[in-house]
This record gives structure tokens, sequence and C-alpha cells, in this order.
């Protein structure tokens, strides 16, 4: 019998933190989610965490805590799936140093990520995204600390993750205006500002004063905001938007949107897939193609050029009233 503990203190010392050097964002996944799973066991066996066996562990018992994250938890499927990545990059590790649970570590491995339906991206129209940003109130300093914070990621479609992370320091706005982060995999890149941007940064420059070192957007308190909060702040300008612009309310915009929201500003304005890649961090061009699928004007200017000869390409416009009410239902 193989002790789970101390295969899975050397797969974070070892493996995660000194092989790899895996970022802080990858270690709380990782570790987020072997608490739920050693939780879980504990609630299921009456065994501590600290006595579980590797052979406690099996496929039929990953499969039920799978089944709980999504049934009872009400995870994502997309969660499920990241928790079972993770699972699996531990057995991956297990596999090496323990054979003689090579056959209940296969079965486990073999355990497949759960299919889902892709949904269409949701972005904010410019009107919008108008409204998201009208919605913070600058007479106060965290409004005015929101709304230049929202106007960054409208237009950079910073991740969230990237955003909180942003010190003084990473804003330049002398000659060629950008804004320096460290995305996945640590990978660093540089992101051009408008001048519309740049203008509001240096209001907030202005105020915010502070040391290079210090956070771009920070509490009250002077430390960097949480991904919760971001989200927090969102959430609550999006109620306010609504009265301004309703159309909003179905959207439900995260922090996910607003990168969504940028990336389709430039792929509306005729710039190439492949250099929206770069823009937003991703490391294949393949990525990007989702939002070609959340475009209906790149959808009709390819059916116009298929118009039979002879007719007057553009939407379908009902010739009657009564025609246009059948149309609609």
């Amino acid at each position: 019998m193989t002790a789970v503990a101390p295969v899975l203190q050397s797969f974070f010392t070892e493996r995660l933190m000194t092989q790899r050097k895996a970022s802080p964002h990858t270690i709380t996944a990782y570790r987020d989610a072997f608490r739920l799973l050693l939780g879980f066991a504990s609630d299921h066996t009456a065994i501590k965490p600290n006595a579980l066996d590797l052979a406690d562990l099996d496929a039929p018992f990953i499969s039920a805590f799978l089944d709980h994250l999504e049934h009872e938890r009400g995870n994502s499927i997309r969660t499920r799936n990241a928790r079972l990545a993770a699972i699996h990059s531990l057995f991956n590790y297990a596999a090496l140093r323990h054979p003689e649970h090579a056959a209940s570590i296969k079965r486990v491995l073999a355990i497949p990520p759960k299919r889902y339906e892709r949904n269409l991206l949701t972005y904010l129209t410019d009107p919008e995204a108008d409204a998201l940003l009208a919605a913070c109130d600058r007479t106060t300093w965290t409004g005015r600390r929101d709304h230049a914070m929202l106007a960054l990621t409208l237009q950079t479609g910073l991740r969230v993750s990237e955003l909180t992370a942003l010190t003084l320091a990473d804003l330049h706005l002398g000659d060629g205006p950008n804004v320096h982060c460290v995305g996945k995999g640590r990978k660093e890149r540089r992101t051009p500002l408008l001048p519309a941007t740049v203008a509001v940064m240096r209001v907030w420059l202005d105020e915010r004063q502070g040391h290079g070192h210090e956070p771009l957007f920070s509490t009250s308190t002077g430390r960097h905001l949480s991904r919760d909060a971001v989200e927090r702040r969102i959430t609550l300008y999006s109620g306010r938007a609504a009265e301004r612009c309703p159309s909003i309310t179905a959207k439900h915009p995260t922090a996910h949107t607003l990168r969504h929201t940028a990336a389709m500003r430039l792929l509306l304005s005729g710039v190439d897939v492949t250099v929206i890649a770069l823009w937003l961090g991703h490391e294949q061009v393949g990525t990007v193609q989702h939002y070609l699928h959340a475009d209906m004007t790149q959808k009709e200017r390819a059916i116009a050029k298929t118009t039979p000869p002879g007719t007057k390409p553009g939407r379908y416009h009902a010739p009657d009233p009564l025609l246009a009410f059948l149309e609609a239902l």
C-alpha cells in the first residue's frame, strides 16, 4: 500500500514547483482540486486525508468525485475537466514512482474529459461598452479607479489575472504608449494603447501616484485587487448600465466578456486573426477562430458574395407588414 500524502507532497514540490516551475495560478488551481478530492474522500471513506492510500483513489471513486463536482457542487463541465486534468497530472507522476499501482493508475488515466457544447462568445457592442463605462461614479476614488480599469481592459483585452497583477511600472505613456504584462506560461507581451485610453490613464496616474512596484489598480488599503473583486465591480456596473442600455442585461458581462469585446473590435476593424492572437497572448492562432463564429458581419459578407447574379445582396426583408409579422414568429 502506498500513502497518498508523500506522493502528493512531492508532486507539488518536485514536479510542479521544481521541474515545471508552474505559475502561482497553476499551483492554486491544482491545490484547490486536491483539497476538494481529499475532502470528498474523507467524507465517503471515513479515512483521514493523511491516511489515504493510492488504492483508495481508484477509477470508480474518481468518477464518483467528478459526478459530485458537476451535480452536487454545480460546477460547469469546463471546471470538471480542469479538476480531472489535475488528477491526471498527479497519477502520471505517481505511475513513474509506484509501478505496483500501474493497473489502477492506468484506469484512472483512461477517464476521458467530458464533452460539452461550445456556446457563441458574448461580447459588448459599442453602446453597451459605453454604458458600462458611464456607470462608474467618477465623483468617487473607487469609481475613477474602476473607470480607468474597465477602459484599459476594453481596449487591451487583458485577462483578469493579468489586469490585477499590473503595477505602476507596467504602464508606459510616453512615445509608443503601451501596457506590459506577463500572461499564461509566463510569456511577456506589450499591448499598444490608443490615445483615448492614454488620456484616461494619465488622469488616473495623476491621482494614483505611488512607486513603480505598487499595484496600478489597488484596493483602498493599497493591495492588488482580487479576481473576485474585479468581477463584483463589473456585475455592479452592469446592473447600473442596464438602465441606460437594457440589452446588456442578457449578456451577464464578466471580465472575460470585456476581453472578448476587445478581440471583436479588432476583428470588426479588419485586423488579421494572427495579429489578434498576438494581441491577446494566445499561443495558437486557432484559439482566435471562435471569434469568427461570433461575428455575423463576416458571415453576411461571405454570403453576399454568393448571391445569384441579378439580385441585390443584403438581408431579407418581408415585402408586407403582415408577412413581416409572420416571419418574426
